[in-house]
Formats: C-alpha cells, sequence, structure tokens
C-alpha cells in the first residue's frame, strides 16, 4: 500500500445497524467501501447505504457553506453574517411574541451524530420555548411512552436478545430492510438466520409479506391497527393455560390481575374478524411461545405508527413479562451501554409526560417534546403562541410528518426560518437561513444512543477520515454558538451556565468528544479516571478501531426499572383505560374500503438518501401494492397510473399488483416526492414517486403519544382516466 493510500475504519451512520466500514482512500479520495470483517459488532455486513457515504460526502450538491434565501436566490454568507442574523432575528422574535413563538424540530440523524445530540437540549433551553418537535413522534413515542409508564423510565427499553432466543415473535417490523430499529442488529442476515440455525423460529406478523417474511418460518396478515387487539387474544390464551410465572410476576411486578381480568374479556374469537387471524393460530402462536425455552416479541414502526400504537407497545412487553421471557437470556433484555445515555438522558431531559399541551389541539408533551403532526396548525392560528418563527435540525418534516403539503404552506408563512441542514430540500427551500454542519467523515463518531439499543454490548469510536474545509463548523459549534448568542446553553445546573458562558466568551468550547471520555471513564466499564486503570476510555478505543467486544446482554432489571417502589407496573392507567377504544375498533370490524400503509426499502433511510445515484438506479421503487383481488375488483391493471386520494390530499402512483399484500390493504413508500426541490437535488427531484404524506392525516393520531397514525390510512384508489386532470390536485 502506498503512503497515499490508507485505510480507515468506521461505523456507518446512516442507520441503526451500527455496521462497521473500510474505506480506503488515495490521494484525498475515497476509492473503495466495503464491510469491515473485523468489526466486533457487525462481522463485516454491509448493506447498499453503506457505500453511499462517499457519494453523499462528494455530492455537489450539498451545502459547503450558510446560503441566504433571497430573491436572485440562494446566496452564500460567512458563518459570522448568518450566526449573528439567526440569533438576531430569533431574538427579535422571542422579545416581541414570547418564547413559545419559535419551534423547532430535531430529525433522526441527530442521534447519529454524539455533538448535536449533546448540545441540542442546551441549545433548545436557550431558546426557552415548549414547541419543540422531533422525528419520535412519527415513529417511537408509544414505545418510549409505554416504558415510561411500566418501568419508570422512557429509556428503559427492552431489545431482543435475538442471539439466544429460541422463538421470535415480530410484528410490525422489517428488519431486512430496516436493518433493525430500536434494536440495533449489525449483522442482521447472520443473526436472523442464527435462529433458525440453531432450532429455533422466526414468526411474522404484517399486512405485507416483508423481505423479513423470506427469513421467517411463518407469515401472516394482520389487519393494520390489529396488533392491540391480537397481543390481548395472545394474553388471553397465555392466561386461560395457565403458561405464567405466578410466583415471579408477584415479587417483580404490579397490576398482574388488572392484566388478566382485560386479557379476558379478548378471546381469539372476539379479536379474529377484525384483526385477519383465525382464532386457531392465534392460540397455536400463544401456545408455541409459552412452550419455547426462550422467546422474546418484538414489535416497532408499524406496531407505533398507528391509533393504538402506546397500547400495542405495552402489550408486547407485557407477553415478555408474564411468560417469564423478560430480563433473561433469549428474551426482552436491557443492554448495558460503555456511556449510560438513560441517565444523561434523565439529567437532561427527564421522565414527564402531559406538564403542557399543544395551543390548539391540546396534545401532550412527552419527555419535553410535542407532537410534530401539531406544527401547521400552530403556524396558521392566531393568538398568543402562534409559531413565527422555526428551527429545523436534520430534518424534513414536509416528507416525514402527516399531511406535509399543509406543513410545507404554513412554513412559507412564518417571519423567520433557520435549518440546520447541508440539502435544500423540500422543507428547508422554505429557510431565510440554512447553515451546513461538517459531513459525519468530517469528525468523529460514537453512537451513544444505539448501543444503547444494541442486541450485543459493544463500544466504537471512529476517527475523522478526512480534515474539514477551513472556518467549517460541526452542527454541535453551530448550535453552541447559536445558543450563546440567545442567552447561553442551559444544562440544569446554574454554575455550569455561568461557567459555560465564562469559556464562550474566553473563545474556549468543552468539545462533545470529552464528554463522551467521562461518560465512558465512569461508566460501567470504565477505568474509572485512574491513570493506570483497566477500564474503558476514549483512548483505548482510538487504539481499538475495529470496536471492542463488551460481551452479550446481562439480566439487569434493578437497574433498570425507576418506578416508585421498582416493581414493573403491569397495568397504567393510562393505558387500560385506552383499551376501550381497541375493543370498540374489534367490534365495529370497520374494513370496508382500502386503507393504506407506508414500507421502507434497504437502499432508502427517510428522505434524503435519493440523491444518492447508486440508491435510486433501477426500478421505480415507488409504486402502489394492492392485492390481485382488489385490483381485478377496481379493473385495474399492472403499471396503470391511479390516484390515491384521501382526506388530506391526492398523489399518483403506479399500481403493482401482488399477494404480497393483504387483501384491502395497499401500499406507498415513505420518503419519495422530491418535485419541490427539483433545482437543488440534482438526483433525487428526476426520481420517481410521490410524496405519501400528502395523504397521510394530521387529525389521525394516537391520543396517548401524538404518534401520527401513518399506517391505517382510509384511501380511495381512482384510475387516472375516471379522475382526468385532477389527479394530482388536492381531495380538499
Amino acid at each position: 500500500m502506498s503512503i497515499s493510500t490508507r485505510k480507515h475504519f468506521r461505523t456507518c451512520n446512516l442507520c441503526e445497524a451500527m455496521c462497521g466500514l473500510v474505506l480506503t482512500v488515495e490521494e484525498g479520495r475515497i476509492t473503495d467501501v466495503r464491510g469491515d470483517p473485523e468489526d466486533v459488532f457487525s462481522r463485516g455486513h454491509i448493506c447498499p447505504k453503506g457505500p453511499a457515504l462517499r457519494e453523499v460526502y462528494e455530492d455537489p450538491d450539498r451545502l459547503r457553506q450558510p446560503v441566504r434565501r433571497t430573491p436572485r436566490g440562494w446566496e452564500p454568507v460567512s458563518w459570522e453574517e448568518a450566526l449573528s442574523e439567526a440569533a438576531t432575528r430569533l431574538g427579535e422574535i422571542r422579545a416581541r411574541h414570547g418564547r413559545d413563538a419559535i419551534g423547532v424540530y430535531v430529525g433522526n440523524p441527530v442521534v447519529h451524530n454524539h455533538g448535536a445530540a449533546l448540545v441540542y437540549q442546551g441549545f433548545v433551553r436557550a431558546l426557552g420555548t415548549h414547541n419543540r418537535f422531533d422525528a419520535n413522534s412519527q415513529d417511537a413515542n408509544p414505545r418510549l411512552l409505554a416504558s415510561m409508564l411500566l418501568y419508570g423510565d422512557q429509556l428503559a427499553l427492552p431489545i431482543p436478545d435475538v442471539d439466544r432466543t429460541d422463538y421470535f415473535l415480530v410484528l410490525g417490523a422489517n428488519p431486512a430492510a430496516s436493518n433493525g430499529s430500536i434494536m440495533t442488529l449489525g449483522d442482521v442476515r447472520g443473526r436472523l438466520h442464527g435462529i433458525r440455525a440453531r432450532g429455533g423460529r422466526i414468526v411474522l406478523l404484517d399486512p405485507r409479506r416483508t423481505e423479513t417474511a423470506a427469513w421467517c418460518d411463518e407469515h401472516h396478515f394482520i389487519r393494520p391497527g390489529g396488533d392491540a387487539a391480537f397481543l390481548l387474544a395472545l394474553l388471553h390464551v397465555l392466561f386461560a393455560d395457565n403458561a405464567i410465572n405466578q410466583d415471579a410476576l408477584v415479587k417483580q411486578t404490579r397490576g398482574l390481575d388488572a392484566l388478566r381480568a382485560l386479557a379476558a374479556r379478548m378471546p381469539p374469537e372476539r379479536a379474529a374478524p377484525a384483526v385477519g387471524i383465525e382464532p386457531a393460530t392465534i392460540r397455536a402462536i400463544a401456545t408455541a411461545f409459552a412452550r419455547a425455552p426462550r422467546a422474546v416479541a418484538y414489535g416497532r414502526v408499524g406496531t407505533c405508527q398507528q391509533e393504538f400504537g402506546t397500547v400495542a407497545s405495552w402489550l408486547i412487553d407485557a407477553v415478555n413479562i408474564v411468560t417469564g421471557n423478560f430480563d433473561r437470556p433469549g428474551g426482552a433484555m436491557f443492554p448495558t451501554p460503555a456511556v449510560d445515555v438513560a441517565a444523561l438522558g434523565r439529567k437532561l431531559v427527564g421522565n414527564h409526560y402531559g406538564r403542557w399541551r399543544s395551543r390548539v389541539r391540546g396534545l401532550p408533551e412527552l419527555a419535553g417534546q410535542l407532537p410534530a403532526a401539531v406544527i401547521a396548525e400552530e403556524i396558521e392560528t392566531p393568538g398568543e403562541g402562534q409559531l413565527r418563527a422555526f428551527v429545523t435540525l436534520s430534518g424534513n418534516p414536509v416528507l416525514s410528518t402527516p399531511n406535509g403539503e399543509r406543513l410545507a404552506s404554513a412554513l412559507g408563512r412564518l417571519e423567520f426560518m433557520v435549518a440546520l441542514d447541508f440539502y435544500i430540500n423540500e422543507t428547508t427551500r422554505h429557510a431565510h437561513l440554512i447553515l451546513p454542519g461538517t459531513h459525519t467523515l468530517e469528525h468523529g463518531h460514537y453512537d451513544v444512543v444505539f448501543h444503547a439499543l444494541a442486541v450485543r454490548n459493544t463500544a466504537k469510536y471512529s476517527e475523522p477520515v478526512f480534515a474539514p474545509p477551513a472556518g467549517a463548523l460541526e452542527d454541535w459549534e453551530i448550535l453552541y454558538e447559536l445558543g450563546m448568542r440567545l442567552g447561553g446553553l442551559h444544562f440544569g445546573s446554574s454554575v455550569i451556565n455561568r461557567a459555560a458562558r465564562l469559556a464562550w466568551r474566553a473563545g474556549l468550547r468543552l468539545h462533545p468528544d470529552r464528554v463522551i471520555d467521562l461518560g465512558l471513564r465512569l461508566g460501567p466499564y470504565g477505568d474509572r479516571l485512574l491513570p493506570f486503570g483497566r477500564g474503558l476510555s476514549l483512548g483505548k478505543l482510538r487504539r481499538a478501531p475495529h470496536g471492542i467486544d463488551l460481551g452479550p446482554l446481562q439480566p439487569c432489571r434493578e437497574d433498570k426499572v425507576r418506578t416508585p417502589d421498582r416493581r414493573v407496573d403491569l397495568a397504567p392507567e393510562l393505558l387500560v383505560a385506552d383499551v376501550a377504544r381497541v375493543e370498540k375498533w374489534v367490534d365495529a370490524r370497520a374494513q370496508n374500503g382500502l386503507v393504506l400503509i407506508g414500507r421502507r426499502h434497504v437502499r432508502t433511510n427517510n428522505s434524503w438518501m435519493h440523491n444518492c445515484q447508486s440508491l435510486v438506479k433501477g426500478p421505480d421503487r415507488a409504486t402502489l401494492l394492492m392485492h390481485h383481488a382488489d385490483a381485478a375488483r377496481l379493473g385495474l391493471a399492472g403499471g396503470q397510473s391511479v390516484r390515491v386520494r384521501s382526506r388530506t390530499g391526492a398523489v399518483t402512483a403506479r399500481v403493482e399488483p401482488t399477494n404480497d399484500i393483504m387483501p384491502g390493504v395497499v401500499s406507498l413508500p415513505h420518503g419519495y416526492g422530491h418535485g419541490a426541490a427539483a433545482d437543488t437535488l440534482r438526483v433525487a427531484g428526476p426520481t420517481p414517486g410521490p410524496n405519501i404524506n400528502a395523504v397521510t392525516d394530521e387529525s389521525a393520531l394516537d391520543p396517548l403519544s401524538g404518534t401520527a397514525a401513518l399506517n391505517g390510512v382510509p384511501v380511495v384508489v381512482e384510475p387516472i382516466s375516471a379522475v382526468g386532470s385532477a389527479a394530482t390536485s388536492p381531495a380538499g
């Protein structure tokens, strides 16, 4: 290898899987990207997104300096001018209209950026606004709220111990495409195939026969929104067959009798017609789960993006707990990360619910965040607290939140908007200023969040591959500067806040890597700050470019359950009361007409990977999947263009008839619809595909968590010939 050729070992930051990469750099350019076979977690696995890191880094559409929107178009400005203008305009609006006149939206790339994730809380406290929004209310809040109510901590998230389980029951998740979600998998194919290789079984319930179904022993269609009813029926069988660990449950939990009484009301025969699964099948799954030596149930986006998301998330955990598969090998276990993100979260965010509510609709905050489904109405509705300014951080809510067309229109009414992003996309094109942080390859990387969600305990730090351009700022530095100019970052301690302001005035910055080092050294595997300690430190991780294996998950319920009596609450009052809605849904059996669900492809990650030619080339992946029987009933043929219409709007797509989707259900992928940014995203713009969130409904929510019901949306599908030129117009 020549002197000018170097190998760099990185963790891919494009999804939750934490796959290790080997990047070859020659003469300052990336010439090869492949999986790292020595990575202690991912073991050489890679998906098509990993090599695309090179395309994002080299993308000519990626911003390298701040830009301002003017009547003449986008014009570059200096960092000092941009930061000064942003802070001044935000400060003026706050002074005139109050702190809640500013809204903030945080996209999911922030959790892949430890610097931004650590500084963000101090920044929003500097703003002082209650109008904070994040991507969790599109997909994760039901899971977080369920954990808060069951375990006393929103970040107490039990993870399937897939490396040791014998029976894996999966609801509404597609790890073959997602590489795992709130279940960081690394080598997803190897780990799931390993279950079957040792004689175990994988059973999948999903309205679509997904890519994961090919890896499973069984796949069963389930009606969108039916997960909670199915799980109640499963619990009914488990209780009726006495397949529970009564003695352990009495010691470790409370609410067992209340849960038993709820399940008694939902025999499989009652649930079956609504969920679309035969009673005998429900009973067989319950029996097999109970008899397996080690079993675990897991649900993800499909169980969260629906009107019963929090109840479904709770009942998944209840199944694991009552069968004795909680906090034991092969069941649902808590990781022990090297940096305790849960402890950090309790200090910076806390475990709170409903302390304040959205101004217009009265929806509750969860851990300081309001549901993103209310952003448009909070901008549009006059009165005290009306949103007049907005800050987005690595997010594209126009494509990711319900009724994105309405939100796009609302953003255009703001007095001022600033975006921290390196693309001019469907959301950021409405900003007055765009502040681009450095690319991930230009700064260090530690997965502070996803190590805490992983199926095995490991730790890894990635060194920068390239030096950032002169004068460039990382996202955390942008947030730091804005926060200080708006009165100072706030971290919950007046002493720390004063010290930070003094340091800032002196030109000093506490680098997030120092915080990671402190977290490692004081964490469960740390060297406790001893000069010759044998434990972890950032320095030791830097000398281990493939990561350090810290072993399999270990029982640690005593440390993770933080309810007042340190027992799991199996029947939280809020959730028990919401079961009545589930029962009403079951008894109504409202299955007339078509309902829409989303889908994900391994080549995409929400909306922002579509400007990579390697990921969008090939066949159209944004077709409308529809069962052959439904297509025949509507007189539709494969490849025919149709109008998909809902209460909120309409989009056009090509029909793809298939038997891989449940009758009565149609599917579009999310993250498409880049026409509005075609002049600034030269690859994504021409990529075919509608924005599914032009037809999802901001009024359809899980009322407990405020999470948008992006699955199970009632739609009408019509041939274009039947609607003429109205095919792409709003539905009204």
